[in-house]
């Protein structure tokens, strides 16, 4: 095996950093047999500007750490190989790059870390609050070379540390009734120059999907968002703003020339003259930059007047739109039969499907019957089939999707919900244009543009839709047909089509119309309980999705899931938390897809929706289930429900312009409780095609504060740190991962006791230990050090299962004479309590046991509060 180098700062990444004072901490990971004692470490770095043209090269080599300054390790090497700890300080002026070199001794050759690990140089830049986008500094000082036809505006940022502009794109109207206007215009070159470039484009119509790049934006698809890093730290955020009935009735985009520069592209379907809208941010951080356009499009999409029937708010329905607790919809587990049980449903298969759920003992509460239930025309390729009736198709479903759902629910309390599947226009194709539908509605016939190359799916060509008068009633009574029959939720694919439609007329008249009343039915008759599919498209987006006002709906995030294609399952996982630094800011829950629990990247899926903060639902094929892996994604309440746990902030991309391609480790950053008492979260996936080791500053985490005291446990090994701030070396954590690996690391912060006896004592509750995202089955802890000298700990939680609790001195203490734990007011049996496999300062309660054993009764709660006394003074 080859020696490998990890460090931190990194290597092929750009770092920021708030002062020039940098240690540099280099982990070797060499073969035991190789003489471990004589290895030696250099750093060979830049000294003048930060373009290496013009800067000199030094060599600084690199000194053996102490034991004390070793990092803290939670993955263990391989057998054969040791770990050797390496240190240097440097002072950075204001930018550098850098790499190392290594070599078993003096008497052998170095060897290069980009040769031997293909790993670039890593770059280090210092922020300089007074660098470009100060005050003192306007959009033309940012922009180089801004096209002066432009007309700009500055604007007051709702995001503090930012600066807002908007920037107005004349377009001509439409060419006439079958031909939008498009306009490409020059805009010019961030920074004048750039040392990353990050965008999210439309892979295609339904979806969007993230691009990276250095120093040349390199756009193959058109760009709703795109962001650029500069040689000073600074971030420089655009924002394509589309809408319906704006200054222009259409979308505006992103494009680059041939010289690398911003192009924009605008999309007028208007029949008069307007201005497409691009909005521009500069912050010291990426975040803070995207916030400030998203809010700033938000405040546009609310002051824009809406007139008609059908784009009347949601609020005027709040009569008819049943009070609902959407931490049912939410936060059962789900299960969908797409994968699960292909095309060609049946009754017969649905039922087989739930009941091989109940003799595996796996309780879902919301039921998705996908695509294939409805009565179709079967004419042609799917793409170009049409619906034909409400009902269910009868030879499939003899009984109807009512006598279905009354079955399902008769053989199975714990569904609460079941929600079916449809295309926002009907079917793939719209409207069978001999079905009953077609007879009960007025239908028009309109053109759908060119096929998707994408996917090679055939949709151009005619399809039949329900016409604008119609549409409000054809919603209102599909739906009430569904609410009749049992159905409690849809999924609503295929939403982009509004978007394939050519003419500018058609588009005008029926885009709006179609999302607004089928937005408007779903709160009426299901409270809301919908899932926006194939939606990604940047007038949906804007217009419904992005305004507040309105429950929060579920809205798909990505791409599909593809069981078959092992390579798109670490790229599911990539887009998917990319998409993430967008959909954060929309008034929707991210929903990351349906995925089996048995197979090739079973863990790495789960592990990633654990993360995302939106809903988990499986698709497994009846009887191939991975029962571990569904226990360690959910939990049982008190009640006996089967919940999932999810963050409170949505996991979203830590390193926005790391490249896929590039050897580092996909980091999903989440957050879960209130602020400084709450838990950081970051899921780890390596997503490079080898095994990865990488360092990683527990500074990262959202939400760590320098002033505290945290530990850190890995979800894998079950190992915790020892109680660490920032400002330590210990800080950084080694994490080492197999190709397709992945981690989650969660960070609770300590309470701290000075005692006389035991001197400095540290307690954290660790929530439910074993559970990938148990951190956030915590709904609230607190600690007390009571009059008797003893120390209280109080914990209460939204499901059974074990809870883990970090006390520093546990080695010192006994568990059979100084602890007492009890549930619900009650002692739990002795032997439900233990020192944990993997820490000997944890303690394990567990109260899933203790709870059935004491036979308790949950009465009108759906929590658990676990109580924790043990002697902290002697």
């Amino acid at each position: 095996m080859s020696p490998f180098v990890a460090t931190y700062p990194p290597l092929e990444q750009i770092t920021q950093l708030k002062d020039g004072s940098v240690t540099f901490y280099a982990v070797l990971e060499v073969p035991k047999s190789l003489a471990p004692n004589s290895w030696q470490l250099a750093l060979w770095h830049s000294t003048g500007s930060f373009d290496g043209r013009k800067a000199s090269w030094v060599e600084t080599p690199f000194a053996s750490s102490g034991q004390s300054n070793f990092p803290s390790t939670l993955h263990d090497p391989a057998d054969q190989l040791t770990r050797l700890h390496f240190a240097l300080d440097l002072t950075v002026q204001s930018s550098l790059s850098f790499t190392i070199k290594f070599r078993q001794g003096p008497d052998h050759d170095w060897k290069w870390v980009r040769n031997e690990q293909g790993l670039g140089d890593g770059y280090i830049v210092v922020e300089d609050g007074a660098a470009e986008g100060s005050d003192s500094e306007d959009l033309p000082d940012l922009i180089h070379g801004l096209n002066p036809s432009l007309k700009w505006s500055s604007h007051l940022s709702q995001c503090p540390g930012t600066r807002l502009w908007s920037i107005g794109v004349p377009v001509d109207g439409a060419k006439d009734d079958d031909n939008s206007t498009f306009s490409n215009v020059p805009l010019g070159t961030p920074w004048g120059g750039f040392l990353r470039w990050f965008a999210l484009v439309r892979d295609w119509s339904p979806w969007l999907a993230p691009r990276q790049g250095r120093s040349t934006v390199e756009l193959d698809k058109d760009a709703l968002l795109c962001s650029f890093l500069s040689s000073k730290g600074k971030h420089l955020v655009f924002l394509g703003f589309a809408g319906i009935n704006k200054a222009v009735d259409g979308m505006t985009l992103f494009r680059s020339d041939e010289s690398g520069r911003l192009t924009i592209h605008v999309r007028n379907d208007s029949a008069e003259a307007g201005s497409g809208t691009v909005l521009v941010a500069v912050g010291d951080n990426f975040e803070s930059a995207n916030a400030a356009v998203m809010y700033h499009a938000r405040g546009l999409v609310s002051t824009t007047d809406r007139t008609g029937e059908s784009s009347k708010e949601p609020e005027t329905l709040s009569d008819n739109v049943e009070a609902n607790w959407y931490d049912n919809w939410y936060d059962g587990l789900g299960y969908c039969t797409w994968n699960a049980l292909g095309q060609r449903l049946t009754a017969e298969n649905v039922i087989m499907a739930v009941d091989a759920l109940a003799d595996n003992n796996i309780h879902i509460s919301n039921l998705i019957i996908d695509d294939n239930w409805q009565d179709i025309d079967y004419c042609g390729d799917q793409w170009q089939q049409g619906w034909n009736d409400f009902e269910a198709e009868p030879k499939a479903f003899p009984n109807g999707l009512k006598g279905l759902i009354s079955e399902i629910r008769s053989k199975h309390k714990n569904i609460e919900h079941v929600a079916v599947w449809h295309a926002l226009l009907g079917y793939w194709a719209g409207i069978a244009p001999d079905g009953n539908l077609a007879k009960r509605y007025r239908t028009i016939e309109v053109v759908r543009g060119e096929d998707s190359s994408r996917k090679n799916i055939p949709l151009a060509g005619k399809m039949t839709v329900i016409a604008q008068e119609d549409v409000h009633k054809f919603y209102d009574d599909f739906y009430r047909f569904l609410s009749e029959s049992g159905v409690a939720g849809v999924k609503t694919d295929g939403q982009f089509m509004v978007d394939m439609w050519v003419s500018p007329k058609v588009r005008r008249e029926l885009i709006q119309p179609y999302l607004d009343n089928w937005l408007l039915a779903s709160l009426s008759h299901f409270s809301g309980r919908a899932i926006s599919c194939m939606s990604l498209s940047p007038q949906i987006i804007f217009h419904t999705q992005l305004p507040r006002g309105r429950p929060t709906m579920l809205c798909r995030n990505s791409d599909d899931f593809f069981p078959e294609v092992p390579s798109s399952h670490p790229w599911h996982v990539w887009a998917n938390a990319h998409n993430s630094l967008l959909t954060q800011h929309l008034n929707t829950l991210p929903d990351w897809d349906m995925f089996q629990t048995a197979g090739a990247y079973a863990g790495f899926h789960a592990a990633a929706r654990c993360v995302s903060g939106g809903p988990i639902y499986i698709t497994d094929v009846p009887g191939q289930y991975n029962l571990d892996l569904i226990k360690q994604m959910t939990g049982v309440t008190p009640r006996g429900r089967t919940v999932i746990f999810r963050p409170s902030v949505l996991g979203r991309s830590l390193d926005q312009y790391v490249n896929y391609d590039d050897l580092s480790l996909l980091k999903i950053s989440a957050y879960n409780g209130r602020a400084v008492t709450g838990t950081p979260i970051m899921g780890l996936f390596n997503v490079s095609g080898r095994p990865l080791t990488e360092l990683v500053p527990l500074a990262r985490f959202s939400g760590v504060l320098p002033s505290m005291w945290y530990v850190v446990r890995s979800h894998q090994s079950g190992e915790v740190t020892a109680p660490v701030q920032t400002t330590s070396s210990a800080s950084l954590l080694m994490v080492s991962l197999d190709n397709g690996g992945y981690d989650i690391l969660s960070v609770f912060p300590m309470s701290l006791y000075e005692t006389e006896s035991r001197g400095r004592v540290y307690v954290a509750s660790l929530g439910l230990v074993g559970k990938m995202a148990g951190a956030a089955a915590m709904l609230n802890h607190s600690t007390d050090l009571l009059e008797n000298g003893r120390l209280f700990i109080s914990t209460r939680l939204k499901a059974l299962g074990v809870l883990g609790i970090y006390i520093s001195h546990l080695p010192e203490l006994s568990i059979q004479d100084e602890f007492m734990a009890t549930i619900q007011g009650q002692p739990i049996p002795p032997h439900t309590v233990t020192v944990s496999k993997t820490s000997s300062h944890v303690i394990d309660i567990d109260i899933e046991s203790a709870w059935n054993e004491m036979g308790l009764d949950a009465g009108w709660s759906n929590e658990v509060e676990v109580k924790v006394y043990f002697t902290l003074e002697k």
